[in-house]
């Protein structure tokens, strides 16, 4: 189990985008109140965002929990982006706590972050493996967690035209032919969004030009709708959000 969120919309500082509200993305990390299993989301923390709407993004991530690193809340407070991604671990059974498995994950100008498990990984890794196909272009693909991979998947997706959702749905239909799993996907390219639930929780609030895509609400305010399972969620800011079945 892993929390989530994505931002797209008037400029908003990284602090208010992680620790704001009262159920902020750093009290998930210690309180999760949709967990499946899991009580902390403390191996491991990123963000990635577009500076200033730079096509690239640059990212923050460390192997230890949210909430002990007080050096980057104060930074936080000083950085805004107009999109961002940003999440928590909790690391599956087997995969290390490491740097290089916290998301979000990379490739170009476009950012990922998993929200669950391949069941039965060691069985079918060789098989997104042959799917992913060449992965020299997309280092963060080669990180040692079951979530690179499906990232890899999609960014091939990405690099072969496919828009930033279509690409995550591609992921979740492929997926949900080899294993059971969750398969709960979000994504930036800086100019939209896209998410996928698949077997977890989600939650979108549009509001005054901005939209949230979160794993669970960030505060008990209006507007948080939850997005039904087994659904494509996509947002920017010429088409609004659309919600579609996968």
């Amino acid at each position: 189990m892993c929390r989530h969120v994505g931002y797209l919309g008037p400029e908003i500082t990284l602090h208010e985008l992680m620790y704001g509200g009262t159920h902020s993305l750093e009290h998930q990390s210690y309180a999760p109140r949709m967990t499946q299993g899991n009580l902390l989301n403390a191996d491991g923390f990123g963000v990635g965002w577009y500076p200033g709407g730079a096509a690239a993004p640059v990212r923050f991530r460390r192997a230890q929990p949210i909430w002990t690193d007080q050096s980057f809340r104060e930074i936080a407070a000083t950085v805004a982006a107009g999109c961002a991604v940003a999440a928590v671990r909790s690391a599956t059974s087997g995969f290390p706590v490491d740097e290089s498995c916290a998301q979000p994950l990379r490739a170009g100008a476009r950012l990922f972050s998993h929200n669950g498990k391949v069941e039965g990984f060691a069985g079918v890794e060789g098989k997104l493996r042959e799917l992913a196909g060449d992965l020299a272009d997309v280092p963060d693909a080669r990180a040692p967690v079951d979530s690179a991979l499906l990232f890899a998947l999609a960014a091939r997706h990405w690099r072969e035209g496919a828009a930033l959702g279509d690409g995550l749905a591609a992921v979740v239909r492929a997926l949900a032919g080899l294993a059971p799993g969750r398969y709960n996907l979000l994504a930036a390219d800086g100019t939209a969004l896209a998410a996928t639930t698949w077997g977890d929780s989600l939650f979108v609030r549009s509001a005054g030009g901005a939209t949230t895509l979160a794993s669970e609400p960030l505060d008990d305010g209006p507007g948080w709708r939850a997005v039904p399972d087994r659904s494509l969620v996509t947002a920017g800011p010429a088409t609004g959000v659309a919600i579609t079945p996968l």
